[in-house]
């Protein structure tokens, strides 16, 4: 029996050793760290050049042509027209810019006559300017010289010249 019992705990043994070794026989785990990715350096962009917006282009002159009219009438002809569109353009292309229409006239006809012919002709052209698109706010006020700024003359061409609407630049 006793061999029996060397046996039996040397089984036991064994056995004991057996479930202990799968611990100790192991290699012990080493948890390993992940792997270095290299990154690529990053991509730097070389500075841009720094744009400066170029100044806005100086106001252009504004030229704006008197219209003329047919002796004792105040409706535009056709030529006035086309004068007037040229003026309106002028406008347009400076916002900023405001006149004064002045109506004239010939030293013919007597002085209420000619202050009130004037004035037909500054609201005729100052009508036109609107409709066609002109802000009233760029037209500060309409006068009537009359015949005040007339030249003293002898014939109809001089006279034709004195029977006009001035656009005079008030502000730019």
């Amino acid at each position: 029996m006793r061999k029996a019992s060397i046996l039996l705990v040397a089984v036991l043994a064994l056995a004991l050793l057996a479930s202990c070794c799968p611990r100790i026989c192991e290699e012990p785990i080493v948890e390993q760290p992940p792997p270095v990715v290299e990154q690529p350096p990053p991509v730097v962009e070389p500075p841009q050049p720094v744009v400066e917006e170029p100044p806005p282009p100086p106001p252009k002159e504004i030229v704006l042509e008197p219209i003329y009219f047919n002796f004792d009438r105040a409706d535009l002809r056709p030529q006035d027209r086309e004068v007037l569109n040229r003026n309106i353009q002028a406008l347009r292309e400076n916002p900023g810019a405001t006149i004064r229409i002045e109506g004239n006239c010939d030293e013919k006809g007597n002085v209420e006559y000619n202050i009130g012919l004037g004035e037909r002709r500054a609201r005729a052209a100052k009508e036109y300017l609107i409709s066609s698109g002109v802000p009233e706010k760029q037209i500060t006020s309409i006068i009537s010289n009359g015949k005040e700024k007339s030249k003293r003359c002898l014939d109809d061409t001089c006279w034709s010249r004195d029977r006009r609407v001035d656009f005079v630049l008030v502000s730019q």
